[in-house]
């Protein structure tokens, strides 16, 4: 056994000792690897107990020539350990664009780890179109190959092998690879293979590497191995930081400047921003209440996010170059730069200097390797006075002028001039206290302990949307009665719900906000010669006891603590202010505040004359703090719990 493991690492490299030329993989199958000495590396499922298949082998080949061209092989080979592993693995599918992309794939079977085949081949083959989806239709061509297998069941092996081809890059020299050595699995072996011209040199970024990689040139090819064994399986934690030093990942780019991206944009792009007479025409109607210049900004923002239905075709995927604005305003819909490229253009014919904006729609790019393929979004960008940006997403119908959504702010982004010079921006990032969200209930409790009264929301920034939504259309009467009803219900126990005010959802400048009138709902109930209220706000006494719960049994820290995914950057207050009948006193628990690098918690309970006042009120915080910090972490959460007051006793006259 021995022999073989050293075996399976020797024929791992080997495709770095061969001449510099990495293995050229088929359907006859891989000649620098043994797949024998591959499945000899099957394991007993008793021994990994937590874990529902693993790789015996992760594999990727990739060859890449000055211009873009090139090829991409990979293998995986898993053995399914449980029956929970099965449906994923028995169907298999694989999607390609056929105008710029060739996929074939080499193999699939499903095998005995004594390497006896059990189904050399898929059961079923399909080729289809991507179907597109009803909700966010995706207008592209693209194909899909689908294959049903059969045997696989616990214990199997699964091996499957495509490669492909590149025969059209969309923008000439860029290329961006990435490959994960730390899978989440446990990995028994991982190899990854660059192939690329000898005179071309790579931006590179290894991260986290317990290895070291393997670099060979010869005939004026210069082939990169990463190749390793044994990569453990790592357990997720809660708030974990995407910035550690667990996962190990390599990065490799062309490399070329965001300027050549930018330049190559700008002439996609360059005569797609005139306007028809027509559209023209509607604009001038779009725009003829306005009466500033930001009022024209506001109006000809909501016409485009909302009256154009959006389609989700990425830049990645659907094509890089956007519709002209006339063809975009006949069928009234358009993807995110279709739709930036509208606003664009209308933002300009009323005398505004507007660029369109390339970015990842979920952040997270390396800024120091560009490549177009680190971009699937596109958004609009107007220069204000003084020279600052104000960006906005055409895509999102219900966020504000002036705002992002929030998986778009603080990130890394280009805005492209129609001459083609590019400016790296870093988008805006609201403040804690602009994600705010405020409850206040108020009301009267008569002696059998109901409460009459009325209940109080509004929300800003990332807090506003499910408010919005609530309201993006006019409620009819049941609806109405059903939102009333849900909303009084969660406050006090069979309460009812009237006289509901909202706001108009899509009306982008109206603050979210809604109040109702709430009646009879069963507050307090008698307990000898005492009440028992119920407290119609949540505390996070809950939450913060399981978590510590959780963080307690994992044992060690691993990763860094990302303090924006403990409470989130939000901001919120809740008061409930209910006016006891004539001689009853409450008694009245004692405050909590609990204060630190991962956020704000305060409690306060009192009573001022017949008014039972309670407050809450919770602030996040952001950035990443060491793992040592988690006994910090642990005792904070710790101090919230403590606050586990959910009813307070009302003393009242004896009858």
């Amino acid at each position: 056994m021995l022999r073989r493991t050293l075996l399976a690492i020797a024929l791992l490299a080997a495709a770095s000792t061969a001449g510099a030329q990495a293995p050229k993989i088929t359907p006859k199958g891989d000649p620098s690897v043994r797949s024998d000495t591959i499945y000899s590396l099957a394991v007993k499922a008793s021994d990994y107990p937590e874990e529902s298949f693993v790789y015996l082998l992760d594999d990727g080949v990739v060859r890449y020539e000055a211009d873009g061209r090139g090829s991409t092989t990979y293998r995986q080979v898993v053995q399914v350990l449980t029956e929970d592993a099965v449906d994923n693995f028995a169907e298999q599918s694989f999607s390609y664009s056929p105008d710029r992309e060739k996929l074939t794939v080499n193999w699939i079977r499903v095998l005995k780890p004594s390497g006896e085949v059990i189904s050399a081949k898929p059961a079923l083959e399909q080729k289809s179109d991507v179907p597109a989806a009803m909700s966010n239709p995706v207008y592209q061509e693209r194909k899909v190959l689908r294959y049903s297998l059969t045997g696989v069941a616990p214990g199997t092996i699964v091996d499957y092998s495509y490669t492909k081809e590149r025969l059209k890059p969309y923008l000439l020299g860029d290329f961006y690879e990435g490959w994960s050595v730390t899978t989440g699995r446990t990995t028994r072996r991982s190899r990854f293979i660059v192939d690329l011209p000898a005179s071309l040199t790579p931006r590179m970024r290894e991260r986290n590497l317990n290895f070291a990689r393997v670099t060979s040139e010869a005939k004026g090819r210069r082939v990169y191995t990463w190749a390793t064994k044994d990569v453990p399986r790592t357990r997720s934690e809660p708030f974990a930081a995407d910035s550690n030093d667990i996962y190990m990942r390599v990065s490799l780019s062309a490399p070329i400047e965001w300027q050549t991206i930018g330049q190559w944009y700008a002439g996609l792009a360059r005569d797609r921003y005139t306007l028809t007479p027509l559209l023209k025409q509607t604009l001038d109607t779009v725009v003829a209440k306005a009466k500033t210049a930001d009022d024209s900004l506001r109006a000809v923002h909501r016409w485009v996010a909302q009256d154009f239905r959006y389609v989700s075709v990425s830049l990645g995927v659907g094509g890089y170059q956007p519709r002209t604005p006339d063809k975009v305003f006949e069928t009234k819909f358009g993807d995110c730069k279709d739709k930036a490229t509208l606003f664009v253009a209308a933002a300009r014919a009323i005398g505004l200097t507007a660029y369109p904006v390339l970015l990842n729609s979920s952040g997270g790019v390396a800024v120091d390797m560009p490549s177009i393929d680190q971009f699937d979004h596109a958004i609009a960008a107007v220069k204000r006075p003084g020279g600052k940006y104000l960006f906005l997403d055409l895509t999102s119908d219900l966020t504000p002028v002036g705002s992002l959504p929030y998986s778009e702010q603080g990130e890394f982004a280009i805005v492209v001039h129609d001459d083609g010079v590019t400016e790296q921006v870093k988008l805006p990032l609201d403040s804690i206290s602009a994600n705010s969200s405020e409850m206040r209930i108020t009301g009267v409790l008569t002696a059998d302990g109901k409460f009459n009264g009325r209940y109080k929301e509004r929300a800003s920034g990332n807090r506003q949307y499910g408010l919005r939504g609530m309201f993006t259309t006019p409620l009819d009467s049941t609806q109405r009665a059903n939102a009333s009803r849900a909303i009084a219900t969660s406050l006090f126990r069979g309460a009812s719900g009237d006289s509901l005010l909202g706001f108009e959802g899509k009306n982008l400048q109206a603050e979210p906000q809604v109040t109702l009138r709430v009646r009879n709902g069963q507050a307090a109930t008698a307990s000898g010669d005492t009440h028992i209220l119920s407290i119609p706000i949540r505390g996070l006494s809950g939450w913060a006891q399981n978590t510590v719960n959780e963080l307690q049994d994992r044992g060690e820290r691993r990763f860094p603590i990302d303090v924006a995914e403990v409470i989130g950057p939000i901001s919120t207050f809740s008061e409930v202010r209910i006016t006891l009948p004539e001689g009853w006193k409450a008694r009245v628990p004692q405050n909590a505040l609990v204060d630190g690098p991962f956020g704000f918690y305060e409690s306060k309970y009192a009573q001022e004359g017949r008014d039972l006042v309670i407050t809450r009120r919770i602030h996040g915080a952001t950035g990443v703090l060491p793992k040592e910090r988690i006994n910090d972490l642990i005792g904070w959460l710790q101090g919230i719990a403590a606050d586990d007051v959910r009813f307070i006793v009302l003393e009242h006259p004896a009858k």
